[in-house]
């Protein structure tokens, strides 16, 4: 049985990478399909950031990780180094879940 799951992963794999590869050269040079190529990647990082943050299961939760965020937004937004920003999102987490008791 799990081979057979393997073998579909990668027959469907092949599809996708063949499907990519038999897009016509003037679709990607169309400056719009350029400009969505540039930013999916963003939004989808964006909607894996919230997902994370604010859900566990099928629930929407408040918790210390949404302050953790909001710590690394703004150290980041001041343009601060990024291991600065991990520390400093990790450690906010940390503390409220030490000092707030059910976060």
């Amino acid at each position: 049985m799990i081979w057979a799951a393997i073998l579909v992963g990668c027959a469907g794999c092949f599809a996708f990478k063949w499907a990519g590869l038999s897009v016509p050269a003037s679709v990607l040079a169309n400056r719009t399909a350029q400009r969505i190529a540039a930013l999916l990647p963003i939004a989808l990082l964006a909607a894996l950031i919230a997902t994370q943050t604010f859900g566990a299961g099928q629930h929407l939760v408040l918790d210390a990780r949404v302050a953790g965020v909001a710590v690394a937004a703004v150290a980041a937004w001041r343009r601060w180094p990024f291991l600065v920003i991990v520390v400093l999102a990790a450690g906010t987490a940390a503390v409220l879940r030490l000092l707030v008791p059910g976060s």
